[in-house]
């Protein structure tokens, strides 16, 4: 799987409620400018396993792939923002990937959780 053909990708926690209805949101917005895909799908650990190292454990927050870089959390808000205002559609060349919404995570606590984290995590990753 060739990143730069099928970038840009938003991959969420798709086993957590609120990371569920974030990627609800960016894809009412985005339509099928972005390719929204789960952590745990087939399709978003192939991509995982291209982008991230093999110890490394990129479940902790979300991502936003471009063809060049991977942002990740904080990092990812603003390149995300950009390429739903700007991008054009395109055509995805998957079938439209259905978001799976989470079970977890559907407590108050847990969004004020999930906020802190998206707020104090930020990583960028060149793609080679």
């Amino acid at each position: 799987m060739n990143i730069q053909e099928i970038s840009p990708i938003l991959i969420y926690d798709d086993r957590c409620y609120h990371c569920s209805n974030f990627a609800s949101v960016v894809k009412s917005f985005a339509g099928k400018k972005i390719l929204i895909v789960g952590h745990y799908t087939d399709i978003g650990k192939k991509i995982k396993a291209e982008i991230f190292p093999k110890d490394y454990d990129p479940t902790r927050m979300f991502w936003f792939v471009t063809d060049k870089v991977a942002y990740g959390g904080r990092a990812g808000v603003f390149p995300l923002l950009f390429s739903i205002l700007t991008s054009r559609s395109r055509k995805v060349p998957f079938k439209d990937v259905p978001l799976i919404y989470g079970d977890d995570c559907k407590t108050p606590m847990a969004f004020f959780m999930r906020t802190k984290t998206l707020l104090s995590n930020s990583q960028k990753i060149r793609l080679k």
